[in-house]
């Protein structure tokens, strides 16, 4: 009998191109399996989609997706050997794309215009092919823009693209000006998805503008549901607007109206319920995004982000343990945040206590956090409800 041993290519030849001891002929196969999608030899089937015909091969399609498996030879009408089966509802475009793709392996999408994409975006999500159907997922979210935002995100919504939802989105949320202003596009939106924008917190633009927005969606859907006006934040909207762009459209009623003035006149301002940016994981507090020190001594050292060149003398702000005294930080922009983290001075051992306010307007607080009855040392990363703010006004009660 003959030992069996391992074949190894030889170390010691000058030849640089040696085998790996593997073979990789995919290319050839993509190839082959190409070419046999375009020759009539050994078909097995035809489909017909908007009166053109595609032939095909039963065992193949059924090996790759199960959708046909069940068309072909499972318990469905089609699974009977009928030389030809129609397919109603999807354009014959999509339909060759996608078989090319199912005998290649390949698709090119960047070479693809938008109606053409989202239909085998839809293909692919009814016959079940959920590699394609993320890949054409992961390219959508990298082609967004003002012009096919709206339309993709209704797309995402009737298929329930989970990535693709969040990433249109968090695109809304930073464009919902230019979204608004896009009335043609934003009428387009089903309903689901106009409510799910319009709902969040972090779509932050003028209440009257999202008003104008959903009036000219409703014009355009006019036996939608008007339980979508319940979206709409009546108290953000400023009074002569309420008068003299709300009232006369007709879609709120005068007590409607009456209420939301009533919130405006009698309620905290903490209260309302505000629109803000979101901006995840970033520090909104910096000079370049519009934010400033508006009280406390020595102003300029607070934001400057740097958090190691400072000493007894220089590269802190500071207030006086006075009454009405406090540091007073004013956000560039209305902000929805979580979290403040702050360095209290630690060239020492001594401990500070404090508290922190929130607000809108520089008048009305709302207390989040209160340590004045604690001691506290060098760095604090403090977490609260989310909430919308402008101001921020950080009180020390004591310092040892």
């Amino acid at each position: 009998m003959a030992d069996s041993h391992e074949l190894r290519s030889n170390s010691f030849s000058s030849n640089s191109s040696l085998p790996s001891g593997e073979v990789d002929h995919v290319e050839l196969l993509s190839s082959q399996l190409g070419a046999l999608l375009h020759s009539s030899e050994f078909t097995d089937v035809t489909f017909i989609v908007e009166d053109k015909k595609f032939q095909a091969h039963r065992v193949f399609l059924a090996s790759r997706c199960e959708y046909f498996r069940a068309l072909l030879f499972g318990g469905m009408r089609e699974s009977k050997p009928e030389a030809e089966i129609v397919l109603n509802e999807i354009s014959a475009q999509s339909f060759g794309t996608l078989l090319k793709y199912l005998y290649t392996g390949r698709i090119f999408l960047r070479d693809l215009n938008e109606e053409h994409l989202l239909d085998l975006l839809g293909l692919a999500h009814k016959y079940g092919f959920l590699a394609l159907e993320s890949a054409i997922s992961g390219y959508l979210k990298g082609s967004l823009d003002l012009h096919n935002i709206c339309r993709i995100f209704d797309v995402a919504c009737l298929y329930q693209l989970d990535e693709v939802l969040e990433t249109c989105l968090n695109f809304a949320d930073v464009h919902a000006v230019e979204i608004l202003q896009g009335t043609a596009d934003f009428a387009s939106l089903s309903d689901l998805a106009l409510v799910s924008i319009i709902k969040r917190d972090s779509f932050c633009a003028p209440e009257v503008d999202i008003f104008r927005a959903v009036q000219c969606w409703i014009g355009e859907n006019p036996e939608a549901d008007r339980q979508i006006l319940s979206n709409i934040r009546l108290p953000l909207i400023e009074l002569p607007d309420l008068f003299h762009t709300v009232r006369p459209s007709g879609l709120f009623t005068a007590d409607a109206i009456l209420d939301a003035i009533k919130i405006q006149t009698e309620s905290r301002v903490t209260e309302m319920n505000y629109r803000g940016h979101l901006d995840m994981d970033e520090n909104v507090a910096l000079p370049h995004l519009g934010a400033e020190v508006i009280e406390g001594e020595f102003p300029d050292a607070l934001l400057d982000s740097d958090v190691t060149s400072f000493d007894m003398d220089k590269g802190f702000t500071l207030h006086y343990l006075e009454e009405g005294r406090a540091i007073v930080v004013c956000l560039g922009r209305p902000s929805i945040i979580n979290t403040i983290k702050m360095l209290l001075w630690d060239r020492d051992m001594r401990s500070y206590s404090y508290y922190i306010e929130v607000s809108m307007d520089n008048k009305d607080w709302i207390r989040i956090i209160d340590y004045s009855k604690y001691l506290c040392h060098s760095w604090q990363t403090l977490h609260f409800e989310p909430r919308v703010v402008r101001y921020i006004r950080l009180v020390g009660t004591l310092n040892t």
